[in-house]
């Protein structure tokens, strides 16, 4: 089906404000990488979620769900078809008690603060996480010791065929990096967070204390996707990359920081290409020195 005929299919359910012709993904990435997509919606609601799911179903049109963008690689040549982001649209949140009821569409960092002012502990670990809720509880996000799996206690989540689902944070699957919302290929719509009450000043202080560790020793001042590898078991992809002599290694312009050899970072002008090329090199002068095979945590989507 025609570009044209999805778009007016949509316009039936999204205002034509919250609909963007040809929009450039690396200004919704943190990589600043990526081609344009076809077509950008960004709704407001469950319903209008539900709506465009089951009309991309129904005109058996593929589309690609984004939050913040943190841990993608979007193609230079860009997205065919529909990109649905559930972001500032779609941030709501609800508290009650040590309960918050949030949109998925609410930045991690948002949440934490809002969670501190109301003196609930929990998610101070995620202060400095630069994703979507959404996105943390498909991947299990963590730091500091901390996991989302440690806080969600429900998730109302959505099929490809548009049918809502609605599981216990028990029933997730929650591993390292993942859950059932990757395995299963579903979209988070909102969650509800179980947390603990606390000493508001002591929980400032330990996410203050956690967002100084990050910015002393992660790149945070330019362009990335976040740890560009998973923790190999045993191992730290970090360690084993600045190991095998790579820290500062560039393709293009892409590099691999010069401050935690577990990012590579976007120099200022880095196409896609430059950073799956460094990849390539790191992974394999990693396997070929130490054995150990890496696996990236930023996804590649796009037009290959």
């Amino acid at each position: 089906m025609k570009i044209k005929d999805i778009y007016e299919a949509i316009e039936k359910v999204v205002s034509v404000d919250r609909m963007l012709s040809d929009e450039p993904m690396k200004n919704h990435t943190a990589f600043k990488i990526g081609g344009p997509a076809d077509l950008m919606v960004l709704p407001g609601s469950i319903e209008e979620i539900e709506k465009i799911v089951k009309l991309m179903d129904k005109l058996e049109t593929e589309f690609f769900i984004i939050g913040n963008g943190s841990n993608l690689l979007v193609s230079d040549k860009g997205i065919r078809g529909i990109v649905i982001k559930i972001g500032d649209q779609f941030s709501g949140i609800d508290i009650d008690g040590t309960t918050i009821n949030a949109k998925s569409g609410i930045l991690l960092s948002a949440l934490s603060k809002i969670a501190a002012r109301e003196s609930l502990s929990g998610i101070e670990f995620a202060g400095g996480i630069p994703g979507t809720l959404g996105g943390a509880v498909a991947m299990n996000a963590g730091a500091y010791g901390g996991e989302m799996k440690d806080v969600v206690k429900e998730a109302v989540l959505i099929d490809r065929k548009g049918n809502i689902i609605m599981l216990e944070g028990k029933d997730m699957s929650f591993g390292y990096r993942s859950s059932i919302v990757q395995d299963g290929d579903l979209i988070v719509l909102e969650a509800v967070l179980e947390l603990e009450r606390g000493n508001q000043k002591d929980i400032f202080d330990k996410m203050n204390g956690f967002n100084a560790r990050r910015n002393e020793k992660q790149p945070l001042k330019v362009p990335s996707a976040g740890s560009t590898f998973k923790r190999p078991e045993g191992y730290y992809a970090g360690k084993l990359i600045q190991d095998a002599g790579l820290k500062g290694l560039r393709h293009g312009g892409a590099m691999v920081s010069d401050k935690h050899s577990g990012f590579i970072v976007n120099t200022g002008n880095a196409s896609a290409e430059d950073v799956l090329a460094l990849i390539k090199t790191v992974s394999k002068v990693v396997f070929d020195r130490f054995g150990v095979v890496l696996e990236t945590e930023v996804k590649f989507i796009g037009e290959q």
